[in-house]
């Protein structure tokens, strides 16, 4: 199985990325996290990205706040599928994040989930990688199925709570 690349500005966004390791984990997916900016370590970021298809990941994790460049940086250095993860920053509270991630010139694709929605990147790595891995996808479909049933028991108990 192919591995996730995580990749996170600062340390300042371990929050966000705990809840994708979190995912990966249940799924039993083998991951790799590394603190790497676009902008005070762009030599490390970029050998990280050129290598990783050899280095055996299938999918690329890039969390990072404000400019938030570092999904773009990643994904100009490979064509493996990359998800930018927009994290909170103290002056627009993610939007500059968002902004930055989803708008990437024509040619260079970034994927992006919500801000700070570690766990939706995790859940998008696992449905790509899961597109080659039967055992993973039985495995989402699991994990799926117990979602719902959990929804539905809250579902259950609301009357009794009202």
């Amino acid at each position: 199985m192919r591995k996730v690349g995580i990749v996170m500005g600062s340390d300042s966004d371990l929050p966000v990325i705990e809840k994708a390791v979190k995912i990966l984990k249940e799924l039993e997916i083998p991951f790799e996290a590394h603190v790497y900016s676009a902008h005070r370590t762009p030599e490390q970021a970029r050998s990280f990205a050129l290598n990783a298809r050899e280095n055996g990941f299938g999918v690329i994790l890039a969390a990072a706040g404000m400019a938030a460049h570092l999904a773009g940086a990643i994904a100009a250095n490979t064509t493996l599928p990359v998800i930018g993860i927009p994290c909170r920053g103290p002056a627009l509270d993610g939007m500059d994040a968002l902004l930055s991630t989803v708008q990437m010139p024509s040619g260079i694709p970034v994927a992006a989930v919500g801000i700070g929605n570690g766990a939706n990147a995790a859940l998008l790595a696992a449905e790509i990688l899961a597109v080659e891995d039967a055992d993973l996808a039985v495995r989402l479909t699991a994990k799926r199925k117990a979602d719902t049933e959990a929804v539905l028991k809250k579902d259950a108990g609301i009357m009794e709570r009202l």
